[in-house]
């Protein structure tokens, strides 16, 4: 007789013997596994050597019918909506619309978002898909798919300037039964809703260049033309010339002229030209786009920024005189205008870049002019295009004619109705004792808006108007004074010249 040992019972757990069943289920299950990574592997090795070696001519084939052999049995359709277009010279309108349409949905269906700090007070946070992430959309009663991607490309070469091969794109994923409803009213409606959206949650930007991308910044300066201290005829005639700009496009198209305006701001600095811009900016709700001329490798990468840059739109080069090499005439006539100082040569030729540096930039002026007025700057709908300078005097006449730069504003010292507006803006004072001797002062010393600003800044708290103004004469006395010293030690200097001229002494 067979004796069976017993199951070992204990305090803590029961013995029970394993079945047979779920052994043979788990060494199977194992066995599959084993073999279907064997398989991917093989085909995945072979799929290599296709790619490798044999001719493009049958690789062409095989992706050709595999691709009918699929789409026969997939009964999706997709259609892809890429960033940039034309080789990356613009971002695309449909894209940038897209991507606002579906803002909504993402926040709320996605589990991998992307968050942007917008400074905006009924909506602070911008949320939208992250990379590789999918929702659905609903329309009429049809179900689609929305995925973001991103394509990396390395680039095998080595830049001073940042670069950049990522291509993100949306991709639309929806039954084929359902063609021609998507791919009409559905697509006109989320191009539609999108633009609204985007008007409606507009934001001023701005934008400056890194290489030859933009990137960009909420738009939050207070600076208006109410508050911008100049004289007010002045003032309002900027005004009605940026009003009627705005709303010139026909006009434009009828002359036959891009619809492009160019404005130069020169004088002194601390005259309220960057201001001046901001005004500007916020008058026409328009962007701002800071052009780093110094950080743009060539006269290409220069046309690809201006393509890139949005309708309704201020493309600003500030200090261009300091921005590269364009302050003189290219041919000097005059023997005295070839018969420069040593150490002005020696200054220019610091600035010049080197011919062997290829971290320098190699922007021309014939590359700006172009991109001032050139075939390129028609593209893109209303812009404006703003230089400033300390020294207008030294640009190239070429650069600021009439038809490239068409405004020419100058920004110089305060004057009285200047003070007033700032006055108001810093003191709440319309009128005062004092003003009358402002006034004096003011048309006999040269002060800055900037510093005349400062002086009426109130230095404690709460603000105490006369002594603002007080202390805003007493700097405007001492600057007097100090003109006054510097032109007799001009006269004197110039005394002594002609006195060793007459001598024969040099």
């Amino acid at each position: 007789m067979i004796q069976t040992k017993p199951p070992i019972y204990t305090t803590q757990h029961h013995y029970h013997k394993p079945n047979q069943k779920t052994m043979n289920n788990k060494f199977g299950m194992g066995d599959m596994l084993t073999q279907l990574g064997s398989l991917l592997a093989s085909a995945m090795f072979v799929w290599a050597i296709i790619q490798q070696y044999f001719p493009y001519n049958i690789r062409n084939f095989f992706d050709k019918y595999s691709q009918r052999f699929f789409t026969y049995f997939y009964p999706y359709i997709q259609i892809t909506f890429n960033e940039l277009t034309g080789e990356r010279f613009k971002r695309s309108e449909a894209y940038a619309a897209i991507e606002t349409y579906l803002s909504k949905t993402s926040s709320m269906q996605a589990k991998r978002l992307k968050a942007d700090v917008i400074n905006n007070n009924t909506q602070p946070l911008a949320l939208s898909m992250d990379d590789h992430e999918e929702v659905s959309d609903e329309f009429n009663g049809v179900k689609v798919y929305w995925a973001s991607g991103k394509n990396i490309q390395k680039s095998q070469t080595i830049s001073y300037y940042p670069n950049t091969d990522e291509k993100r794109y949306y991709k639309l994923t929806f039954h084929k039964k359902h063609r021609e409803l998507i791919v009409g009213d559905y697509l006109n409606h989320v191009l539609k809703q999108g633009r609204e959206i985007k008007v409606r949650n507009r934001l001023r930007k701005l934008y400056t260049n890194n290489g030859s991308l933009w990137s960009h910044v909420v738009f939050q300066h207070p600076a208006s033309f109410q508050t911008l201290a100049m004289d007010p005829f002045k003032k309002q005639e900027i005004i009605d010339d940026l009003t009627t700009f705005s709303t010139a496009e026909e006009f434009y198209n009828r002359i036959g002229r891009a619809w492009k305006r160019g404005y130069l701001l020169y004088g002194p600095p601390g005259t309220g030209k960057s201001t001046m811009i901001a005004a500007m900016a916020n008058f026409l709700n328009y962007d701002i786009y800071d052009l780093e001329l110094t950080a743009v490798k060539d006269n290409t990468e220069l046309r690809r920024l201006l393509i890139e840059t949005s309708s309704k739109s201020i493309i600003v080069i500030e200090d261009i005189d300091c921005s590269m090499d364009l302050t003189g005439q290219r041919k000097k006539d005059t023997k005295e205008d070839e018969e420069e100082s040593d150490n002005t040569q020696r200054s220019k030729q610091q600035m010049k870049p080197k011919e062997n540096d290829s971290s320098a930039s190699k922007v021309t002026l014939s590359g700006l002019l172009n991109f001032v007025d050139g075939l390129w700057s028609a593209c893109g709908g209303d812009r404006l295009i703003v230089f400033t300078t300390n020294h207008v005097e030294k640009l190239d006449p070429a650069l600021i004619r009439r038809g490239r730069m068409d405004k020419h504003i100058e920004l110089s010292y305060c004057g009285f109705e200047a003070f007033k507006v700032l006055a108001r803006n810093y003191l709440y004072l319309e009128d005062h004792v004092l003003f009358d001797k402002v006034r004096e002062l003011l048309e006999e010393t040269d002060m800055t808006p900037a510093d005349v600003a400062e002086n009426l800044m109130p230095k404690i708290s709460p603000a105490d108007p006369e002594r603002c103004l007080k202390g805003l004469i007493d700097a405007l006395m001492e600057a007097k004074e100090e003109a006054v010293k510097k032109d007799v030690l001009a006269v004197k200097n110039n005394d002594i010249k002609v006195e060793n001229g007459s001598n024969g002494t040099v």
